[in-house]
């Protein structure tokens, strides 16, 4: 159950889940595709995995992880996709749809608006202002050299407001006493990372002198700052960036992303590069695919955020292209990124100017054209990497072949096409001067070797369900998605219809929270099922039966409720005419005649029942 919902009144908090698109919220950070049936699905933001199982249900605004159980409504996927706590989602989709909250005072029946106060709305705020703020002073005469640089690097004044850039000034504490003007405390403006404390114990700004990009998350909103060193008298690093923050995480962030994300989906590929200008560029010369990391290497956490966006897996493969400088910092970023290539199940690819010239550079020496000639020469990482590989080797020499051998072959038994290999091994024994044999036998030891050091592969939950639990599972399902159409038919049968006790506790959770009958269906709905249910399991499962599709083409009509709950009776009556039929078998009808013949009765009038159920449910499910 959520916490308490810092007093916000409760029909405010009911107008935001109804105004808020689950679908739109969940696209920031996930590409949806459809799932058929209304549904959609995605890469799960909560877990790594290869084939989607992340659902969407527009129609009820709720969304289930079929992988590891996550579920809920818009309200809830901020919550966990971002980690704020439930005001904080609340007051985040109440802004987004022009929504004023009310909140609840200490009197009785008295509410009045406030404003939004959770922690990470106000580091969005003092972010927003201090871009604002940085924007203003780049038109300074102070921000001259500021202006140059993008000048010399071909963008003009329409590219810098594109892009938010901005100065900051030659001043120890400007932004801080801006801010604070505006109402942020020194305490907040330290935590933001836009503030820090001065020997003196004043606060001063963290960036000064330096030409300032903003860093923006996934949704837009501005989170951090990168700031390029313009002075030979600065003693500062080339690039400084936001330390890290409740909101500013650099291992999960990529420069350029709010941008690029919808061409990201789009296209199908996200082109790597390694800095703003290089973003900037590669957007300028028609490449909007482009994003760098912000002061660190491209790791993981970096993957799994693209890997969402480009539906990374076992049916549809995207494109990732890394943009490398030619020199050995660069090589040895491609055979780094190589070794991460695996966790990509689309292509992976590299483009190197053939001049060593970054993105930015090639914009500005040959033009736009260059820039997206470059990454359509691009070539598979593998290749790069088995090339690079075998340039540290004398292959004149036999002991240079042999030791080229063995440091390839670990390459190519990375390959995840495995249709593929055997063509790389061939290739590889090419480049050696090399009999095919040892080569491949190389390659198949590295393979087994890898094989044995990789962890277990999970078993197949895919058990099929018994008739019976499917049936229990799709009256809870009509119970869920569609109250109005289920209404008095389903709360007629109680829970002692349901055989499995996940489902038991879900079938009484519907009615402590007030039976079908009462419901109009919709998150709101859903999240009060799952809030009266008892059982964990319980709680998890709700989720689920909310966004699997109904075993029915087309919509849900009465008819089709009446067959499954017709079939639901059914099961139901047959265990109980099991068990009867057991009991009768093993009494004496002499002995115990009166008992004899009251189960006899019993069981007579249960088959009546059950041949009744089976007609209405002819042409069930």
């Amino acid at each position: 159950m959520y916490a308490v919902a810092g007093r916000v009144k409760d029909e405010d908090i009911a107008l935001v889940r109804d105004r808020s698109s689950i679908v739109d919220v969940v696209s920031d950070t996930v590409t949806l595709r459809s799932a058929g049936g209304g549904n959609m699905k995605g890469l799960c933001p909560f877990h790594d995995e290869k084939t989607p199982s992340f659902n969407v249900s527009p129609a009820r605004g709720v969304y289930f992880c079929h992988g590891c159980g996550q579920g809920g409504d818009a309200i809830k996927f901020l919550m966990d996709a971002e980690h704020l706590s439930f005001i904080e989602s609340v007051e985040r989709l109440a802004s987004k749809s022009g929504i004023q909250l009310r909140y609840e005072t200490d009197g009785p029946g008295v509410s009045t608006p406030r404003p939004q106060t959770g922690q990470r709305q106000r580091l969005i705020a003092a972010h927003a202002a201090a871009t604002e703020f940085y924007r203003d002073q780049l038109g300074s005469p102070g921000a001259r050299k500021a202006r140059e640089f993008l000048a010399e690097r071909g963008f003009g004044r329409d590219a810098a407001e594109k892009y938010g850039c901005g100065f900051a000034p030659d001043s120890w504490d400007a932004l801080a006493k801006h801010l604070r003007l505006k109402g942020f405390t020194a305490e907040e403006l330290t935590a933001a990372g836009l503030c820090k404390p001065a020997r003196s114990g004043s606060l001063i700004d963290r960036f000064r002198r330096r030409l300032l990009w903003p860093i923006r998350d996934v949704t837009g909103d501005v989170i951090g700052f990168g700031a390029r060193k313009l002075f030979d008298d600065d003693d500062g690093p080339k690039y400084l960036n936001t330390p890290e923050t409740p909101i500013y995480k650099k291992s999960h962030v990529l420069y350029g992303l709010d941008h690029a994300k919808r061409e990201i989906a789009k296209r199908g590929r996200a082109v790597i590069v390694e800095g703003y200008t290089d973003v900037m560029a590669c957007h300028e010369a028609g490449e909007p695919t482009a994003v760098a990391t912000c002061g660190t290497a491209f790791g993981v956490d970096h993957i799994q955020v693209l890997r969402r966006l480009l539906m990374d897996s076992d049916s549809f493969t995207g494109e990732i292209i890394y943009t490398f400088d030619g020199d050995a910092a660069g090589q040895k970023a491609a055979l780094r990124a190589f070794e991460e290539d695996q966790r990509f199940v689309g292509r992976t690819f590299i483009a190197v100017s053939p001049d060593n010239m970054d993105p930015c550079e090639l914009r500005l020496a040959k033009g736009d054209l260059a820039v997206r000639d470059m990454i359509a020469a691009r070539e598979p990482l593998v290749d790069f990497a088995l090339r690079q590989t075998l340039t540290k080797f004398d292959l004149d020499t036999v002991e240079g072949r042999v030791e080229a051998m063995r440091k390839a072959a670990p390459l190519v038994a990375k390959i995840k096409d495995r249709e593929k290999r055997p063509e790389y091994a061939r290739k590889l024994a090419g480049d050696l001067g090399m009999d095919l044999d040892p080569v491949q036998r190389a390659v198949n030891n590295a393979v087994r070797q890898d094989s044995s050091a990789s962890s277990p592969q999970r078993a197949s939950q895919a058990s099929a369900d018994s008739p019976q639990r499917m049936v229990e599972r799709e009256a809870l399902k009509l119970a869920l998605q569609e109250p109005v159409l289920a209404g008095p038919m389903f709360d007629a049968l109680g829970s002692e219809m349901y055989a499995d006790p996940v489902l038991q506790a879900v079938r009484e959770a519907v009615s402590e929270a007030g039976g079908a009958s009462a419901a109009t269906g919709g998150a709101v709905w859903i999240e009060k099922v799952r809030d009266s249910c008892a059982d964990l399991g319980g709680q998890v499962l709700v989720s689920e039966l909310a966004v699997e599709p109904l075993y029915v083409d087309g919509s849900a009509d009465p008819r089709y409720v009446q067959v499954t709950l017709a079939r639901l009776q059914g099961a139901a009556l047959t265990t109980r005419i099991r068990d009867l039929k057991s009991k009768v078998q093993r009494l004496n009808p002499v002995t115990h005649r009166d008992q004899y013949l009251a189960l006899a009765g019993e069981l007579f009038s249960l088959e009546q029942q059950a041949r009744a159920l089976r007609d209405q449910a002819a042409g069930g499910l």
